[in-house]
Order: structure tokens, then C-alpha cells, then sequence
């Protein structure tokens, strides 16, 4: 009797039962190793799974004659989903050593692996399945063709949950990731930027449609309301339109008051505690399976929770400069000055700190500080204060007092930007040179957050009408920085100024002297 014929013997009971319906063959087949040093073994193997199917999927087989064969084909293979592996071909455990080079060395612990001998004596059932990672161990005698379709049923089943598991796994792990980004964000802005990119990285989509909304007002009203944070492909304004039939499905969902999709697109739907609605439409030219709908659903919770925290930090962020600009302002106007002064030097400061190398976050502090930085001057007279001539030695004795007591009204505080505003308070009339009050600092023992104020405030003093002086043109502004580099102002500093000097004048122009923009 020979091994075809224990293999595939007939079946009495079972002789009818049918292959899983088919559907439509998919691009992609199910791929499914078969290693035996028989050449018959593999012809009839052909001749049986010829036509099967699963979940509309055919199987195209790999052929192998030995273990060493075997493993190259794994190597250029790694999403074969079964391995029938012979025990005994150039040894006596060759199939065995193949097993333990499969999960230790090339660490696929996805593929199932199947086990059938014709000489079990060589391999001992009990003694294989306790000590190789296998997912059957069949005699060849016992091996039908019916029941090596329903091994094969079995296995695909196995491999096809095992990597469903491993897509979610990595699926949820890339929207952990995203949320990372999420939580990094410092204006709406970025955020909008990391949205695309990670829905885009989600689902490895490269053409598609992404949009992600925020409804505003009551979330039970009937008419929709939107707020386009980001779209693929285009900037998002004032004037952005949504496409129509993105429109509709929106105003569907916000009907349903539940996320939806169809086969190519999904619109997500969340509503945070605060009663924000937000929605995620994504669309792409193929068909999204159920794990593309799960994360997607997860991920626009992200995005919902994730956008309402920007915009509570976008909203502390304006309050944060709203007030620091009122209270510079309330300075100025006590020395009869404009409180356009305050703004220009907060963007110069900004403009300065990030030419000079610093962090946005370093320079956003900077600049919500910088208004601060004449804020001890309301404990200066006023008769000294508004003096339209020069001050005598008593007079500007008590002038430069306005530094430390700048820094004793905002040092109390532990908020961040009033600790550099302290600083700033502190240290923008110290002098690179180290002739500067109140303490002689000299070079870098100017603090950088002084050094950038003191450059910004004194560029637009000099620019600007003061009660005291008219405004000076701007070459003799330049010739004077020019004269006062590595005296005065850190020449590093210095030099960013008068290389850049077109944007430092595009920033006073946009804050005139009678704006009221903030």
C-alpha cells in the first residue's frame, strides 16, 4: 500500500460535505506550504485542494522537497498562512528542526504549522506536540482527502484570527502613537497638520479624502454647524467648502447622532463632555474591512478629546497674552506711550528668540513675557515718569529702581511666564558689556530672555515717537545697533536683527502706533 493511499483514501461517512461557499477568487490567495521529500505526496496534494476555497479566497501552493528548501521559501515568504511539514526527509528529524527554525530563528509565530509522518516511531505523537510549538501532528495513514480540507478549514480559520489580532494590535498601538502627537500640540493648527498624517499612516492611505469637523453650539440642534479643521489635499479657511456628498453624509450623521460608513468611506461621530461634536470622514478607492472601521472609530474619540484640549489650551494661551499685553499697555499709558510698544516687542522678541536657535515653546514664553518688562515703572512718579527733559542723578536713580521692583511684583508668582517675565523685568537694561543696571551682568550672565528684550525693546523705543524724543529714521536706527553690537546688545543677537531687518519692519508695520489690533 503506498503513502497516497493511506493519504487520500475515501472517505465513507463524509463523502458529500461541501468546500465553503465560493465567492469572487481574491487578488490575494491564501498561500500554503507543503514540505515532503515525496514527489507523489506533492502531485497528490495538487490534484485534492484543486478549486479550494476560503472565504473567497484560493489557495496557491508552495512546494518543497526538503527542510533546507523549505526554509528558503519561508524566508522570501513571510505571510505563508500553513506549513504541512514531513517529519523524516534528509533526517530522521528534519521536519522537527525545520519547526523549532521557523518560531526561534525567523520568530513567525503567526504561520500554523501541521506535522504528519509515515514512520511515527521516529517522532513520538505525545513527545512532538508537548515539545514543538505545532498546531496538528497527523500519521499520513490517517490523512484523508476529506479531512485534509477540514484540516486546512481549520487552520486558515486559525491563521485568519491570529492576524486580525495582530493588525488590531498594531492598529490600536499606531493610535496610541497618535494620541502622543495629539498631546504634543500647541495650536489648532499642528494639530490639523498631525490628524492627516496619522489617519493617513493609520490605514496606509496615500489617495484619499480625509476631513475632521467640530460642529458648534448645541449638539441637539437640527441645523449643523461646522468648523473644518483639516482636509487632505487643500488649506482649510473661512471660505473652504466641503464637497456635497461629504456635506450630506455629515448631516446624516448628525441626525443619526452615531458614527456610520459605507464600504469605501467612514464618518465617525463623537461628542465630548463639554458637548462638542466631531466628526471624521475618511474615504479612500477601495473597500475598508471591519478592523479599518474599529480603529477609525477609536481614533476619532482620540481626535475629539484630543481638539477640545487644544482649544482649552489655545483659550489659556490668548488669556495668558491678552493679559500680559493689558498690563504692558497699562503701563505705557501711564507714561503717556502707545501700547502698540508692547505688542511690536513681543514679536520681536518671538522673532528673535527663534532666529537665535531657540524652541517655539521657549520663544512662545518669551514673547507672552516680554510685555512685562516696564511693569516695575508703575512705582515711578509720574512727574519722573513723563519728565520731557533729561533726569538728574536723583531722577534716574530712582528711574532704574522700575528693575528690581518689576521683578519683586512678578518673581511671587509660580506661573511660568511670570517667572521669565521676572526675568526679563530683571535684566533687559543689563548690558552686554556688563555697564548695564541693576547688578553689572556681563555677557551671558544676561539671562537669553533679557538679552532678547532688551535688543527688541530699545530697536523700537529708538523707532518710535517717546514724550522725551522724536522717532528716529531708520538708518540711523541701524547705524546705532550696528555701533552698539558686543556693547550694549549680545552681537549674535545683533547681527540676527540687522540680517533680518525686512521681517523686523514687517512686524512694526502690521502694529502701528494707532492699532488696536491684539
Amino acid at each position: 500500500m503506498s503513502n497516497q493511499d493511506f493519504l487520500f483514501s475515501a472517505d465513507q461517512e463524509f463523502q458529500s460535505l461541501p468546500d465553503t461557499p465560493s465567492a469572487a477568487p481574491a487578488a490575494e490567495p491564501w498561500l500554503v506550504l507543503i514540505v515532503d521529500d515525496d514527489e507523489s505526496i506533492h502531485q497528490i496534494t495538487n490534484l485534492v485542494l484543486k478549486g479550494f476555497q476560503f472565504e473567497g479566497r484560493p489557495l496557491h501552493l508552495l512546494h518543497a522537497y526538503s527542510a533546507k528548501a523549505a526554509l528558503l521559501v519561508l524566508e522570501q515568504h513571510r505571510d505563508i498562512a500553513v506549513a504541512i511539514v514531513d517529519v523524516v526527509m534528509e533526517s530522521n528529524h528534519a521536519g522537527l528542526d525545520l519547526v523549532k527554525t521557523i518560531r526561534s530563528d525567523l520568530k513567525n509565530h503567526q504561520i500554523r504549522l501541521i506535522l504528519r509522518t509515515g514512520q511515527p516511531g521516529e517522532a513520538p505523537e505525545e513527545h512532538v506536540i508537548r515539545d514543538y510549538d505545532i498546531n496538528d501532528y497527523k500519521n499520513k495513514t490517517e490523512v484523508t482527502a476529506i479531512k485534509l480540507k477540514t484540516l486546512l478549514y481549520s487552520a486558515l480559520r486559525a491563521y485568519r484570527d491570529i492576524c486580525i489580532i495582530e493588525n488590531n494590535k498594531k492598529g490600536l498601538e499606531r493610535v496610541i502613537a497618535s494620541t502622543v502627537s495629539f498631546l504634543e500640540c500647541d495650536s489648532l493648527q499642528e494639530f490639523a497638520s498631525i490628524i492627516l498624517g496619522q489617519a493617513a499612516s493609520l490605514l496606509g492611505l496615500e489617495h484619499s479624502q480625509i476631513f475632521c469637523c467640530a460642529a458648534t453650539g448645541d449638539p441637539k440642534q437640527q441645523q449643523l454647524s461646522l468648523d473644518i479643521i483639516a482636509a487632505s489635499g487643500c488649506a482649510t479657511g473661512p471660505e473652504f467648502q466641503l464637497p456635497a456628498e461629504v456635506e450630506q453624509k455629515l448631516a446624516q450623521v448628525h441626525q443619526l447622532k452615531r458614527s456610520f460608513h459605507g464600504d469605501d468611506y467612514f464618518v465617525g461621530y463623537f461628542t465630548t463632555n463639554r458637548g462638542l461634536e466631531n466628526f471624521l470622514y475618511v474615504s479612500k478607492d477601495s473597500k475598508f474591512d471591519q478592523i479599518d472601521h474599529h480603529l477609525l472609530s477609536y481614533f476619532a474619540s482620540n481626535i475629539a478629546v484630543a481638539y477640545e484640549n487644544v482649544r482649552l489650551r489655545e483659550l489659556i494661551k490668548e488669556s495668558q497674552r491678552e493679559l500680559s499685553y493689558i498690563l504692558g499697555e497699562a503701563v505705557e499709558k501711564r507714561s503717556k506711550e502707545t501700547g502698540s510698544h508692547v505688542k511690536r516687542v513681543a514679536n520681536f522678541s518671538y522673532l528673535l528668540a527663534i532666529k537665535y536657535g531657540l524652541s517655539g515653546y521657549d520663544a512662545e514664553k518669551i514673547k507672552l513675557a516680554s510685555p512685562l518688562h516696564d511693569v516695575g515703572k508703575i512705582a515711578i512718579p509720574d512727574y519722573i515718569l513723563n519728565k520731557p527733559g533729561k533726569h538728574d542723578a536723583d531722577e534716574w536713580a530712582i528711574m532704574r529702581t522700575h528693575a528690581e521692583v518689576g521683578r519683586q511684583i512678578l518673581q511671587k508668582s509660580q506661573n511660568e511666564i511670570l517667572q521669565y517675565g521676572a526675568v526679563i523685568a530683571h535684566e533687559h537694561h543689563e548690558r552686554w558689556d556688563g555697564m548695564g543696571y541693576p547688578r553689572g551682568l556681563k555677557g551671558e550672565e544676561i539671562h537669553i530672555a533679557g538679552r532678547i528684550t532688551a535688543l527688541a525693546d530699545v530697536f523700537d523705543a529708538l523707532a518710535s515717537e517717546r514724550c522725551y524724543k522724536p522717532a528716529w529714521p531708520m538708518p540711523k536706527v541701524m547705524q546705532y545697533m550696528h555701533e552698539q553690537k558686543g556693547a550694549q546688545f549680545d552681537p549674535v543677537l545683533t547681527d540676527i536683527l540687522l540680517s533680518h531687518i525686512d521681517e523686523f519692519l514687517a512686524i512694526r508695520d502690521a502694529f502701528p502706533d494707532d492699532s488696536t489690533q491684539a
